[in-house]
């Protein structure tokens, strides 16, 4: 998805259906409610978290060690390994495979990555129709949306959104939302597809250094399907997938599903080691940017990510903006210290959208520091000059009468001032605070008045 419009501008759009922003946010509060009767259900919860983020530590401590073993294992295993570079590189050689075999259709299930990478898009241009399977997935690409979300991505539309969708696509029948309906003409559209495609690409949520084989979590089935009946099987996965031993996989399963969903695990959880006979697999194993975040020793923690989706469950300002504001394939608190990595300018807003309450931190499997990571992004994105110079102004004009007393002291009465006796000076459409919020009444005395008087009071009794 292209960054026309910043992250703010975006969520206005968004925040104008009242009705849905409701729904939206209840919704997914509703998923982090369930994450955490799951998590408080495991009395070794937090132990979980704080292994998994010790095997994620020594994973991006020795990445070279372990991508080189799972390399070779996988070659032992039969499966031929590519190394991409960039999100390019990556599409131009799921391309070559699929144009070694003459295809010219193929079958997806979900994969941020090539989300990231634009994979649909560039495939298409070079005359290939991808299909995807995952529901979620499916609906959004019918509408010619991106995801909004990396576990649910159609949780921005509502069940009769589905039903219009698939009314125009798939000839349903007008007006019904019964969702048992529409999910199975879902699955009778999709079920030729499975049969009828040679190439199946999936994503990797874990890869296995010590074997070489990789794992993928599905609630549907839909990436077993297109992986068992294709001639041809391609992985693609970022290299920030792996852990070192097969037993580490107990750890982050266990993780995963609860985070996401509240589920104790997930429906599927595949392992694949080896081509079945007479099958082709590929994995792709991609860097585009991620040696850049590796080398940064403040933000390398990010590269833990599980791909979850519980920092965007929780954050109260991706469940009131939508996933789609954040103008970039991972969306939400993640989203936000991953973006500015691959492109700074592009995504200097990004980090700004959070409250830095920490919610997002306090509910990661794995133990990323993010909101402490979006503040630090900020500070690189001022420094480096990405930052509107309006905001910079602004902010130094803050530091400055913060750090002076006196100064402080002049500009609170000069507001209080201005907020009683001159409304009109900050109730108006100037004013960003103003427009989707209620000013403040104004106080009848500063804190510092009230304690000086306190103090005072307090004297004359003795």
């Amino acid at each position: 998805m292209k960054n026309t419009i910043d992250h703010s501008t975006a969520a206005a759009t968004f925040n104008k259906d009242v009705e849905r922003v409701n729904w939206h946010d209840e919704t997914l509060w509703f998923v982090r409610s369930k994450r955490d009767k799951s998590a408080h259900a495991i009395p070794e919860w937090e132990t979980l978290r704080e292994t998994a983020s010790n095997i994620k530590n020594n994973v991006l401590s020795n990445m070279h060690h372990y991508l080189q073993e799972f390399e070779e294992k996988a070659k032992e295993n039969g499966i031929i390994v590519h190394w991409a570079a960039d999100g390019d590189e990556h599409n131009k050689i799921v391309h070559s495979i699929i144009a070694k075999h003459g295809v010219t259709q193929m079958v997806k299930s979900k994969s941020m990555l090539t989300e990231e990478c634009h994979l649909n898009e560039y495939l298409a241009d070079n005359g290939v129709e991808v299909i995807d399977s995952d529901l979620g997935e499916f609906i959004v690409q019918l509408r010619k949306e991106p995801p909004s979300h990396i576990v649910l991505p159609a949780i921005h539309l509502k069940k009769e959104d589905v039903s219009d969708t698939f009314h125009e696509h798939l000839g349903t029948e007008k007006g019904n939302n019964n969702p048992q309906y529409l999910t199975e003409a879902a699955r009778k559209e999709l079920r030729d597809t499975f049969l009828t495609r040679k190439v199946a690409l999936t994503g990797v949520n874990f890869a296995v250094a010590e074997t070489g084989e990789f794992v993928v979590c599905t609630n549907e089935g839909n990436a077993d399907m297109g992986a068992h009946l294709a001639d041809v099987h391609i992985a693609c996965m970022g290299f920030e997938k792996l852990v070192p031993q097969r037993k580490h996989l107990g750890v982050f399963l266990r993780l995963l599903a609860r985070s996401a969903t509240g589920q104790p695990i997930t429906t599927f959880s595949s392992h694949f080691k080896k081509p079945r006979e007479g099958q082709e697999m590929h994995i792709v194993i991609v860097d585009n940017g991620r040696s850049t975040q590796l080398g940064r020793e403040e933000f390398r923690n990010s590269l833990k990510c599980i791909r979850c989706g519980a920092c965007m469950n929780t954050c109260p300002v991706y469940r009131r903006s939508g996933g789609h504001s954040y103008h970039n394939a991972v969306a939400g608190p993640i989203g936000s210290i991953l973006a500015p990595n691959l492109d700074m300018k592009k995504n200097a807003d990004l980090p700004f959208a959070s409250t830095l309450c920490g919610s997002c931190t306090n509910v990661c499997p794995v133990k990323i520091d993010i909101h402490d990571q979006l503040y630090k992004w900020r500070q690189v994105l001022v420094k480096e000059g990405y930052t509107p110079t309006s905001k910079t102004v602004a902010m130094k004009g803050m530091s400055a009468v913060l750090a002076n007393p006196t100064v402080f002291k002049i500009a609170g009465k000069a507001g209080r001032f201005v907020i009683k006796n001159m409304p009109f000076m900050v109730n108006n459409s100037m004013n960003a605070w103003y427009n989707q919020r209620e000013m403040p009444t104004p106080p009848q005395e500063s804190f510092r008045e009230w304690y000086a008087k306190k103090q005072k009071e307090s004297k004359d009794k003795k």
